[in-house]
């Protein structure tokens, strides 16, 4: 994927296992955690780049602020806004827009936010320059991202179990880091908070908890989570594929002690700055 246009069909393809399997996950919490942090109230507007199918906007609006939730794939806001109808959100609009060149004025919003999206950004400086360019004076921006992949229990769990199904494979290319750990480092985000204009900057951790109920569950949810995850297993076989999900069945089992569902976590750090 290197053009818009590319970025834009790849995640059209997953939008709707997105919606249905990682939107009600786990970043519903996180949201809500980092929306607390960067202190949202009800009379504020914010802004969500890369907002997927709403897991940050919608706990936003809940809260009572006024919401612009925009992507590049126009598949991910037909399933937000269907969101925004089923709760009868009035405050959340959804808009089909690029975060590396956004449509919109200067000095507009009180919060210009992204969660796990500006960090996959080919041109991530560009996309925070725009988080803060159109960024109130005073105002904040927040970029909830992943912590190093090391830690990332269920890119771990993923792996281990293709590489059990299937001798040889070498996992995921770490040379050079793929887009979604490139601010991994807290220091490396902070850095590039500065970089793009803000002040105040502080670098929090919180944890991301994920429920699996079954290798199944697991498969579906890694392989519509990001096209990276669906282009890792796009050349493997039926039977390659049924011996992986039935390697996350173990795994699983043995984590959750083999009764209930079994909770994988993750580093998530927030970053944020003020303008």
């Amino acid at each position: 994927m290197t053009t818009p246009e590319e970025i834009r069909d790849a995640w059209d393809k997953i939008a709707a296992g997105y919606d249905e399997f990682v939107t009600p996950s786990g970043g519903m919490a996180i949201a809500e955690d980092a929306l607390r942090r960067v202190g949202l109230r009800p009379d504020m507007r914010l802004l969500d780049v890369a907002a997927g199918s709403g897991a940050l906007s919608i706990p936003a609006a809940r809260l009572g602020a006024q919401v612009l939730a925009v992507d590049l794939s126009p598949a991910m806001i037909e399933r937000l806004n269907a969101r925004v109808r089923k709760e009868g959100l009035s405050n959340l609009e959804g808009r089909v827009m690029d975060g590396h060149a956004l449509e919109l004025e200067e000095n507009t919003f009180d919060i210009s936010a992204s969660q796990f999206g500006v960090m996959l950004f080919p041109d991530l400086p560009r996309g925070l320059s725009e988080l803060a360019r159109v960024t109130k004076p005073g105002g904040r921006v927040l970029l909830v991202v992943y912590g190093p992949p090391q830690q990332v229990e269920f890119l771990g769990f993923f792996m281990g179990a293709i590489q059990a199904a299937v001798p040889g494979f070498t996992g995921l290319p770490m040379d050079p880091v793929p887009l979604p750990f490139q601010v991994a480092d807290p220091e490396k985000l902070r850095q590039e908070l500065a970089n793009a204009g803000l002040k105040d900057i502080r670098v929090e951790t919180g944890t991301e908890n994920l429920e699996f109920q079954s290798g199944k569950h697991m498969w579906d949810w890694v392989t519509n989570s990001n096209p990276i995850g669906a282009g890792l297993v796009a050349d493997l076989t039926e039977e390659q594929r049924a011996a992986a999900q039935q390697a996350l069945d173990g795994m699983l089992r043995q984590r959750s002690g083999g009764s209930g569902p079994a909770v994988l976590t993750s580093p998530v750090h927030i970053g944020i700055g003020a303008k």
